[in-house]
């Protein structure tokens, strides 16, 4: 995936996209690799989006890594990493995979969902 878009954006825009790539589809054209998290309200989006989530998804986007690395480089406690990541997740934002560990099973391996991340908000 290119390029991940996290706004805010009326309702209509919302149906209104869905259906150009609807449209695209029932065609057989091909549709853009993007993807497009949307928020109706702008409190909902900075409620998610705190500061620290964004100097975490920067550090995801700059080198992913495990829940570990990522606490270790933010300096910040691995379980409320972790509760951001979840969060993170759940919205779209980055993606959460198991990396085999060698003798050791398995590690929760964190990704941005996009190449580029995009947080864009009009008040």
């Amino acid at each position: 995936m290119r390029k991940t878009e996290i706004r805010v954006e009326p309702v209509e825009s919302f149906f209104s996209r869905g259906r150009r790539v609807a449209r695209l589809a029932d065609r057989r054209e091909r549709i853009p690799e993007s993807r497009v998290i949307a928020f109706e309200e702008a409190t909902d989006l900075l409620r998610l989006f705190t500061p620290k989530r964004v100097l975490l998804l920067r550090e995801i986007r700059e080198a992913p890594g495990s829940i570990s690395d990522l606490a270790r480089r933010l300096k910040r406690d691995r379980s409320a990493v972790t509760r951001d990541v979840q969060l993170l997740e759940r919205c779209g934002a980055v993606r959460v995979t198991g990396k085999p560990l060698p003798g050791h099973g398995r590690q929760k391996w964190i990704t941005p969902a996009g190449r580029r991340i995009e947080l864009r908000a009009r008040l």
